[in-house]
């Protein structure tokens, strides 16, 4: 874990360094006016690796305001903070998508996002950021970040499944939960600070007790689901997994009417992804066009399917599958945004010593 958390890492810098110099070869050759040109009629999106919205959505973007919409697509929220951090100065794109409320504070202390000229419509209000994050930051998504578990699996063992984060650290479920790094993936995080808002400071303790009973830790929402998780489809051998109250939706076998999966709403950490007009981009103003349009009904319908995430606007339909199977938690766990500012670096430091001990 280690060794592969430090080369994503690694990775990630000269992947910045690059983009760096060939900025700099750029500004020190000159730009033609047909550069100058096409970059007024194109918006670049710098985001996670997995957005996803319909090519048909796309197009509407491209046909309503006029401008080519280019994406740049990596890594997970953890990764494009810290590119976004690392490119501060020179951005490479005119708006980001996908920093969630776990890591919005670092963006913003280091002056990532310009202020815009946010219309929040209704309901999107309620996950606004606190202070001057809500005139660089506007909500786009939300879901809720729960461990999923493999009901399928647990009937054939006979074994009744934990409810509970104490439960996870029952000898009963050894080797059978996959999680997220804190350190590279938003969900990670969330999950990290779920036991935070749990356990208080004796969270390194529910944490050691945790990996004592056999939980393994990748890098990624899509190593733990995809890979790992016995659900997942490449025949992973753990039932329980990190994953999201929407989930369930998409393990609903054809011509069945039950899903495969839960999420245990007992674990939920609530996550909402922000989008924002970089400082320095070379199109605010097709920055903010598309800000607005990540906010339309068109984008907002199809978030679910989409990215598996709900719509932060009231009043978005939503698919049938989720209506019924994507339950979503009454209290999930919060941690003070403020809380989250001061101690962020303490808690990764210490959890990253904790996982690779």
């Amino acid at each position: 874990m280690k060794s592969t958390v430090a080369s994503r890492r690694a990775l990630a810098l000269a992947v910045t360094s690059s983009l760096l110099a060939l900025a700099g070869c750029s500004l020190a050759n000159g730009e033609s006016d047909t550069d100058s040109e096409a970059a007024d009629d194109t918006v670049v999106l710098v985001t996670h690796g997995n957005f996803a919205l319909p090519d048909t959505v796309i197009r509407a973007f491209e046909q309503e305001s006029g401008y080519h919409l280019e994406t740049r697509a990596s890594g997970g929220a953890g990764e494009l903070t810290t590119k976004l951090v690392l490119t501060a100065d020179n951005p490479t794109g005119d708006v980001a998508f996908g920093v969630d409320n776990t890591f919005a504070s670092r963006a913003l202390d280091e002056g990532v996002f310009a202020e815009s000229d946010p219309q929040l419509p209704d309901g999107a209000d309620r996950y606004a950021l606190d202070g001057d994050g809500a005139d660089r930051m506007v909500p786009v998504d939300v879901g809720d970040v729960c461990v999923n578990v493999d009901d399928t699996w647990f009937a054939d063992h006979d074994l009744e499944p934990p409810t509970t984060l104490e439960d996870l650290t029952d000898p009963a479920y050894r080797d059978l939960f996959a999680t997220s790094s804190a350190l590279t993936s938003s969900p990670g995080m969330a999950f990290l600070l779920s036991t935070i808002a749990e356990y208080g400071d004796d969270w390194p303790d529910y944490w050691q007790r945790l990996l004592d009973n056999g939980t393994l830790v990748v890098d990624s929402w899509d190593d733990a689901y995809y890979g790992e998780f016995t659900q997942g489809g490449a025949g992973g051998s753990r039932p329980m997994v990190l994953s999201y109250d929407s989930s369930p939706a998409f393990t609903v076998p054809k011509g069945k009417q039950q899903s495969t999966t839960s999420a245990l709403l007992d674990t939920c950490f609530q996550q909402v992804e922000y989008a924002g007009v970089l400082s320095g981009a070379d199109n605010p103003e097709g920055g903010q066009a598309l800000l607005d349009f990540l906010l339309s009904d068109e984008v907002q319908a199809a978030l679910p399917e989409s990215m598996y995430v709900f719509p932060v606007v009231d009043g978005v339909e939503l698919p049938a599958d989720w209506a019924k199977y994507a339950e979503r938690p009454t209290s999930p766990y919060e941690v003070d945004p403020a809380d989250i500012a001061a101690n962020r670096d303490a808690w990764l430091e210490e959890w990253r010593d904790l996982v690779t001990q």
